[in-house]
């Protein structure tokens, strides 16, 4: 038996996570213990969701399944923007509804998610939902002296805060060097940026004390993790191209709403992703929503390889990579073929220790394969421990005869095994043997026992 020891209380081991403010690694220490917050941006559901936004997604996943693990209590958020000038002029250009866009897009990206194994957050609010928590939260900005009214605008003043720019690390005049900014005469300063904006009669649009309008993207965020996680919360993550201008604004607006407050006590940002080498570019065809990944590959496949690079490097997605991840996952539940295991086994303190220092995937998955070696050779305590381990992952969701039939038409397999034995029994077996080589070229193996003809995919 591989010697595998299990870590006996996982609340005594520390987390440590990489915080984007600091650019350091901490120790995890929650406001609360027994309640642990976390928020994440969400889609904005216009269109399919692609292999680039499952990036944050997975990200997020594995912190929540991880805390959960090390916590008592785990509230997690992550929103639905649905109010966004991109859904306005997509859903004009396809001469529907916005309501239906949105509504179609979002169940969308939940059965992408959920193919892949993404668990869905406790709270997913959505953005015209909270229409009255932002304009109270602007109202407030107003009040205090951080945002102005400017001709059916509201603006955040962001000379009026002290540490803007503190996120990010760069001062405010690098900021706006390098950032596209609205250059418009109502604004005092380039790099105020909108709360509230004015709405025209084919734009949604909301009654306020400052004319019908809509919100700006960044008071959305604010709004719906104070309504849901109050003033000052424990983890606020996404993806790095939101860290300017987004999680900027994000804290500079809530920290000023809420003085005294620390708004997210840490900062987790995933890298981004390239897709061959490359950024993701539809006009150099290397542009994949998750479902057009999906549909050629196993959802888990996918997940594995995302698992395999650590969430603050730069993830590269290939056809040849997501091949090999599939074939990795073979050997994985081949082991379960050979030692099914056990539910309730512990994790162990190899997965558990990667994962504590800064979600090192990874390192996690390397410890799984000497599990898998052990579990090959029949020790079904190492089985045990490779599901365990594996779980918390996100992974080995399916039984290893679920996963070696996925995505085969069975029905069609099986009138070709009913044809191959018929043909056996009339003794035609060159027949027979063009029928396992037609299958075998599908990646169905066939296996001929007493009881029997069993398949699986190869």
């Amino acid at each position: 038996m591989v010697d595998s020891p299990f870590l006996p209380s996982l609340s005594a081991r520390p987390l440590l996570l990489t915080d984007s403010q600091t650019h350091r690694k901490r120790v995890f220490e929650p406001l609360d213990p027994e309640h642990v917050r976390v928020y994440y941006c969400g889609p904005t559901v216009y269109d399919a969701a692609h292999i680039g936004n499952l990036r944050a997604m997975l990200s997020a996943d594995v912190l929540v399944r991880l805390l959960r693990a090390l916590y008592p209590r785990v509230t997690f958020a992550r929103n639905i923007t649905d109010v966004d000038d991109r859904i306005a002029d997509r859903a004009r250009a396809n001469g529907e509804e916005i309501a239906t866009l949105t509504a179609r897009t979002t169940a969308d990206f939940h059965a992408d998610v959920a193919e892949l194994n993404i668990l869905p957050p406790d709270i997913e609010p959505r953005a015209t939902h909270h229409i009255g928590e932002m304009l109270a939260m602007i109202g407030r900005l107003i009040a205090n002296g951080h945002a102005y009214e400017a001709e059916g605008h509201v603006l955040f003043s962001v000379r009026d805060f002290a540490s803007y720019g503190a996120l990010s690390g760069r001062s405010l005049d690098d900021m706006l060097a390098g950032a596209r900014v609205e250059i418009a005469p109502y604004k005092r300063d380039p790099g105020d940026f909108v709360l509230w904006k004015p709405s025209s009669d084919d734009q949604p649009g909301w009654p306020s004390p400052y004319g019908r309008g809509r919100p700006g993207w960044h008071i959305e965020c604010s709004a719906m993790s104070h309504r849901y996680l109050g003033e000052s919360f424990d983890i606020h993550g996404g993806g790095d191209d939101l860290l300017f201008p987004h999680h900027e604004n994000e804290r500079a607006q809530s920290l000023c709403c809420f003085p005294g407050s620390q708004f997210a006590r840490y900062w987790l940002h995933n890298a981004m992703l390239l897709s061959d080498g490359e950024k993701m570019s539809k006009s150099l065809g290397n542009f994949y929503t998750i479902r057009q990944v999906i549909t050629r590959a196993p959802a888990q496949a996918l997940r594995l390889l995302y698992l395999g690079a650590h969430y603050r490097s730069v993830l590269d997605f290939t056809w040849d990579k997501l091949e090999d991840a599939k074939k990795t996952l073979d050997r994985f539940y081949r082991a379960f073929e050979k030692s099914p295991p056990a539910d309730g086994a512990p994790v162990p303190e190899a997965v558990l220790a990667a994962l504590c220092d800064d979600l090192n995937t990874p390192l996690a998955l390397a410890a799984l394969h000497p599990l898998a070696d052990a579990a090959m050779q029949g020790d079904a305590a190492a089985a045990a421990a490779l599901k365990a381990g594996g779980t918390l992952l996100g992974l080995f969701h399916q039984t290893a005869d679920e996963w070696f039939r996925s995505g085969a038409d069975e029905a069609a397999i099986e009138r070709l095994i009913a044809a191959r034995l018929d043909a056996r029994r009339t003794r035609d077996f060159a027949r027979a043997d063009e029928i396992r080589a037609e299958l075998a070229a599908q990646g169905i193996l066939l296996e001929d026992g007493p009881h029997g003809t069993s398949w699986r995919r190869a």
